[in-house]
Protein backbone atom coordinates (compact mmCIF):
# COMPACT_ATOMS: atom_id res chain seq x y z
CA UNK A 1 0.00 0.00 0.00
CA UNK A 2 1.65 3.16 -1.24
CA UNK A 3 0.22 6.66 -1.58
CA UNK A 4 -3.20 5.23 -2.46
CA UNK A 5 -3.40 4.19 1.22
CA UNK A 6 -3.31 7.77 2.53
CA UNK A 7 -6.77 7.35 4.07
CA UNK A 8 -5.61 4.39 6.17
CA UNK A 9 -2.53 6.28 7.35
CA UNK A 10 -4.65 9.27 8.39
CA UNK A 11 -7.08 6.91 10.16
CA UNK A 12 -4.13 5.55 12.16
CA UNK A 13 -3.15 9.13 13.05
CA UNK A 14 -6.72 9.92 14.16
CA UNK A 15 -6.96 6.77 16.29
CA UNK A 16 -4.10 8.14 18.41
CA UNK A 17 -5.93 11.42 19.10
CA UNK A 18 -8.38 12.20 21.87
CA UNK A 19 -11.76 12.08 20.16
CA UNK A 20 -15.12 13.16 21.54
CA UNK A 21 -17.56 10.46 22.69
CA UNK A 22 -19.57 8.99 19.83
CA UNK A 23 -16.82 9.47 17.25
CA UNK A 24 -15.50 6.33 15.62
CA UNK A 25 -12.48 6.03 13.35
CA UNK A 26 -12.89 3.25 10.84
CA UNK A 27 -10.45 2.19 8.15
CA UNK A 28 -12.88 1.33 5.39
CA UNK A 29 -10.18 -0.47 3.44
CA UNK A 30 -11.62 -1.23 0.06
CA UNK A 31 -14.98 0.24 1.00
CA UNK A 32 -18.11 -1.33 -0.36
CA UNK A 33 -21.41 -2.61 0.87
CA UNK A 34 -20.08 -4.20 4.07
CA UNK A 35 -19.90 -0.62 5.40
CA UNK A 36 -23.49 0.27 4.44
CA UNK A 37 -25.05 -0.35 7.87
CA UNK A 38 -22.34 1.66 9.63
CA UNK A 39 -22.77 4.40 7.05
CA UNK A 40 -26.55 4.50 7.46
CA UNK A 41 -26.39 4.63 11.27
CA UNK A 42 -24.12 7.67 11.31
CA UNK A 43 -25.17 11.31 11.46
CA UNK A 44 -22.03 12.33 9.58
CA UNK A 45 -19.36 10.37 7.74
CA UNK A 46 -15.97 11.88 6.96
CA UNK A 47 -14.20 9.99 4.19
CA UNK A 48 -10.52 10.39 3.38
CA UNK A 49 -9.35 8.96 0.09
CA UNK A 50 -6.76 9.27 -2.62
CA UNK A 51 -7.56 10.59 -6.08
CA UNK A 52 -5.63 10.65 -9.32
CA UNK A 53 -6.81 13.95 -10.74
CA UNK A 54 -3.78 15.56 -12.35
CA UNK A 55 -3.13 17.86 -9.39
CA UNK A 56 0.24 17.89 -7.62
CA UNK A 57 0.68 15.05 -5.10
CA UNK A 58 -0.48 15.98 -1.59
CA UNK A 59 -2.84 18.69 -2.81
CA UNK A 60 -6.31 18.13 -1.43
CA UNK A 61 -9.85 19.39 -1.39
CA UNK A 62 -12.82 19.06 0.91
CA UNK A 63 -16.00 18.01 -0.85
CA UNK A 64 -19.55 17.25 0.22
CA UNK A 65 -20.68 14.58 -2.25
CA UNK A 66 -24.35 13.73 -2.21
CA UNK A 67 -24.40 11.37 -5.17
CA UNK A 68 -21.75 9.12 -6.66
CA UNK A 69 -21.43 11.52 -9.60
CA UNK A 70 -20.21 14.18 -7.15
CA UNK A 71 -17.01 12.20 -6.48
CA UNK A 72 -13.78 13.07 -8.25
CA UNK A 73 -13.64 11.11 -11.51
CA UNK A 74 -10.72 8.86 -10.64
CA UNK A 75 -10.57 7.68 -7.07
CA UNK A 76 -8.39 4.67 -6.34
CA UNK A 77 -9.34 1.06 -7.03
CA UNK A 78 -12.19 0.86 -4.50
CA UNK A 79 -14.13 3.86 -5.83
CA UNK A 80 -16.90 1.73 -7.30
CA UNK A 81 -17.75 0.25 -3.90
CA UNK A 82 -17.83 3.62 -2.17
CA UNK A 83 -19.85 5.22 -4.96
CA UNK A 84 -22.33 2.33 -4.98
CA UNK A 85 -22.66 2.50 -1.19
CA UNK A 86 -23.37 6.23 -1.37
CA UNK A 87 -26.08 5.67 -3.98
CA UNK A 88 -27.58 2.77 -1.97
CA UNK A 89 -27.80 4.88 1.19
CA UNK A 90 -29.43 7.66 -0.83
CA UNK A 91 -32.00 5.24 -2.31
CA UNK A 92 -32.75 3.74 1.12
CA UNK A 93 -33.39 7.22 2.50
CA UNK A 94 -30.77 6.92 5.25
CA UNK A 95 -28.14 9.31 4.04
CA UNK A 96 -25.81 10.90 6.60
CA UNK A 97 -23.99 14.12 5.96
CA UNK A 98 -20.92 13.14 3.94
CA UNK A 99 -17.63 15.03 3.83
CA UNK A 100 -14.84 13.78 1.59
CA UNK A 101 -11.21 14.81 1.84
CA UNK A 102 -9.81 13.92 -1.59
CA UNK A 103 -6.01 13.83 -1.61
CA UNK A 104 -4.14 13.89 -4.91
CA UNK A 105 -1.60 11.19 -5.70
CA UNK A 106 0.47 10.46 -8.81
CA UNK A 107 -0.33 6.79 -9.24
CA UNK A 108 -1.30 3.56 -7.53
CA UNK A 109 1.75 1.59 -6.43
CA UNK A 110 0.59 -1.64 -4.85
CA UNK A 111 4.12 -3.04 -4.52
CA UNK A 112 5.39 -0.21 -2.32
CA UNK A 113 4.52 0.06 1.36
CA UNK A 114 4.46 3.51 2.89
CA UNK A 115 3.87 7.02 1.73
CA UNK A 116 5.92 9.39 -0.35
CA UNK A 117 7.47 12.25 1.66
CA UNK A 118 4.86 14.71 0.31
CA UNK A 119 1.96 12.63 1.54
CA UNK A 120 3.64 11.72 4.82
CA UNK A 121 3.96 15.46 5.53
CA UNK A 122 0.24 16.16 5.16
CA UNK A 123 -0.98 13.48 7.58
CA UNK A 124 -1.07 15.91 10.54
CA UNK A 125 -2.51 18.65 8.31
CA UNK A 126 -5.46 16.59 7.10
CA UNK A 127 -5.76 14.94 10.51
CA UNK A 128 -6.03 18.39 12.09
CA UNK A 129 -8.64 19.47 9.56
CA UNK A 130 -10.71 16.38 10.31
CA UNK A 131 -10.40 16.91 14.07
CA UNK A 132 -11.53 20.52 13.70
CA UNK A 133 -14.45 19.39 11.56
CA UNK A 134 -15.49 16.79 14.14
CA UNK A 135 -15.35 19.32 16.95
CA UNK A 136 -17.30 21.86 14.87
CA UNK A 137 -19.98 19.28 14.06
CA UNK A 138 -20.35 18.31 17.71
CA UNK A 139 -19.95 21.81 19.10
CA UNK A 140 -17.11 20.49 21.24
CA UNK A 141 -13.94 22.46 22.01
CA UNK A 142 -10.76 21.40 20.22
Amino acid sequence: MGDEGIGAFIAQFLEKQKLPPGVTVLDGGTGGFHLLETFQNADCVILIDATINGQPPASWERLQPRYSSDYPPTLTAHDIGLKDMLDAAQLLGKMPKVVLYAISIDSINSVKFGLSPELEAIIPVIGGEVLNEVHDLLGAPV
